[in-house]
């Protein structure tokens, strides 16, 4: 160490002698580790994986065909699942921890159910389809109805227009009466309360397990009987408002629930009364909700046979007074001709079953576009116009002077701002 004086403030300055600075080097020898991906597996439980389902598949072969009698498809699926998720329990255990072990069972324990889930209503779409495409394919299956039509006259005679009227008009005049009703009855036991609150939610709680002769029974008793109103559409669409009733009621009541509290105390903090809450906060927040319960209310109803069968009939003409007269549906219709035995007549009813999934697919796809949440993006439409308006400002036609040549273009001054002035 030495010491050497700095001329410029006088200040004895102190040079230590310290180490030369050196670069780190790059280790050829190293190869980076690829970071794993979220959800993703590595290489050997990969190949577990697919090894325990080759091994599976063998098992279930043997099984199936030489160890025990239990032929078939149906049979061979349930013990192959069986092996591979056993194989893949303990593959996973030889060379991981219990967590792991129980993490790949979850895994392919709701793999698989979502798998079967997706085959069983595929299989289901595609084999009524299937049966149904000899009537669907002839254009008066949809244009006519079965007046003067026995079941064992050819497809090219008929149709199921009655019944697709019928349903329409039965599931629109159901869905009006029971969707107020079912949102009342939520927003009554979620934003009143009280005690009576109590008994409304304990029965709509039974009413859900309902059996739908027993709402059909009851309109007829009621309605029918008591009143001494004849068997018509409109007796249908009580019934089933019935039971579309309590499922809207409980499934509101769930959505409503998930409504935040502080939307609630935010509107009552700037005043609003418990009424302009609920109408203008709590039910537009809950909208895709209450869309949903009304979905699966008319899942519920527009398959139902018992009721409209007891309260309305069944009948070959098309029938448009819901309020006079009998009127078919759809369902009616798929079991008049399933018990019939005849081949032309089971034709027309899978047909008229692969209409009634069309229409669940429709209207399901209608309240879902309706109840979507709104979004700042611009429409398509808006996004075309917005275009096609850009493109005639840059457009040479638009640019042209608006005065005729050797004209003198008086120039537009700005008009004085009046800042600072009273």
């Amino acid at each position: 160490m030495t010491a050497t004086l700095d001329p410029t403030s006088g200040e004895l300055a102190v040079a230590e002698s310290l180490p030369a600075t050196t670069l780190p080097t790059k280790d050829p020898s190293l190869r980076p580790v690829p970071h794993a991906k979220l959800g993703g597996l590595p290489l050997d439980n990969r190949f577990l994986t697919w090894g325990a389902r080759f091994a599976a598949l063998g098992m279930a072969w043997v099984i199936t065909q030489r160890l025990l009698p239990w032929h078939g498809l149906g049979w061979f699926v349930v013990v192959f699942a069986l092996c591979n998720v056993l194989i893949l329990a303990v593959g996973t255990a030889i060379f991981d921890t219990n967590v792991a072990v129980a993490d790949r069972v979850a895994q392919w324990t709701v793999s698989s159910a979502a798998v079967f889930v997706f085959v069983a209503l595929g299989s289901v779409i595609v084999y009524v389809l299937h049966k149904g495409w000899p009537a669907l394919h002839h254009l008066n299956f949809f244009t006519h109805d079965m007046s003067g039509v026995s079941a064992k006259d050819p497809l090219t005679k008929g149709g199921i227009k009655h019944a697709i009227a019928g349903s329409a008009i039965q599931i629109g005049i159901a869905s009006l009466i029971s969707l107020p009703l079912g949102v009342g009855t939520a927003v009554f036991m979620n934003e009143v309360g009280g005690r009576f609150a109590k008994v409304v939610r304990t029965v709509v709680e039974a009413m859900t397990a309902l059996p739908d002769i027993l709402a059909g029974l009851f309109i007829y008793t009621v309605w029918i009987i008591a009143f001494g109103q004849p068997k018509s559409g409109f007796a249908a669409a009580l019934a089933i408002s019935v039971m579309m009733l309590p499922i809207i009621a409980r499934a509101s009541d769930v959505v409503l629930r998930v409504v935040p509290g502080t939307l609630r105390e935010a509107s009552y903090a700037l005043g609003a009364s418990r009424w302009a809450t609920v109408w203008n906060v709590v039910l537009p927040t809950a909208r895709s909700g209450l869309a949903t319960a009304l979905i699966l209310a008319i899942a519920r109803g527009v398959g139902e046979t018992a009721p409209v069968l007891i309260t309305s009939g069944n009948t070959p003409f098309l029938h448009l007074n819901p309020f006079d007269g009998v009127m078919t549906s759809l369902p009616l219709f798929i079991f008049d001709g399933a018990r019939s035995g005849q081949e032309y007549a089971i034709q027309r009813a899978f047909g008229a079953a692969a209409v009634l999934l069309v229409l669940v697919v429709v209207l399901f796809a209608t309240a879902r576009y309706l109840a979507r949440p709104a979004s700042n993006k611009p429409t398509l439409l808006r996004r075309l116009r917005s275009s096609a308006g850009g493109f005639r400002l840059r457009s040479p036609l638009n640019m042209r002077p608006a005065t005729a040549p050797g004209s003198t273009v008086m120039p537009v001054t700005p008009p004085a701002s009046n800042e600072g002035t009273l």
